[in-house]
């Protein structure tokens, strides 16, 4: 659990959850999963930077299994959408470097300009946005 915990932090304190678009729902179906000890534990915790975070991962051993599963779900999740980032940076990173390169980075900028640049785009690249669906 102790490792859930650590990855679905490191994501977070990477500030990869503010660049997924479904970190939101990942981080209110935690705060669900989670309200008893939020509540009991960390009610006095300042939310940021993590702080919230740490104090669940403070309190490991006394997490009831509804909270220990929000984590390993959400965990699961975020992994999965780093993987499918991974996987078209990869593929589109020369395509970005070519045809995005003054493009700002988030909420989904440079999936647009690859788009909007799909017939100067490598084949490879066009179908990593197929396969994630991300055309």
């Amino acid at each position: 659990m102790k490792k859930l915990i650590c990855v679905f932090g490191w994501v977070w304190l990477l500030g990869l959850s503010g660049a997924l678009s479904a970190a939101e729902p990942l981080v209110d179906s935690v705060a669900k999963g989670c309200e008893k000890e939020l509540k009991s534990y960390c009610s006095n915790v300042t939310p940021g930077e993590g702080r919230v975070l740490a104090c669940i991962y403070a309190h490991n051993d006394k997490l009831s299994n509804q909270c220990e599963y929000a984590l390993y779900d959400a965990a699961v999740q975020l992994e999965r959408a780093v993987q499918t980032l991974v996987y078209v940076v990869n593929e589109c990173e020369a395509d970005i470097e070519k045809h995005c390169s003054t493009t700002t980075p988030g909420q989904g900028r440079i999936a647009a300009c690859l788009e909007k640049n799909a017939s100067k785009v490598s084949k490879r690249c066009n179908q990593a946005l197929k396969d994630v669906s991300a055309k």
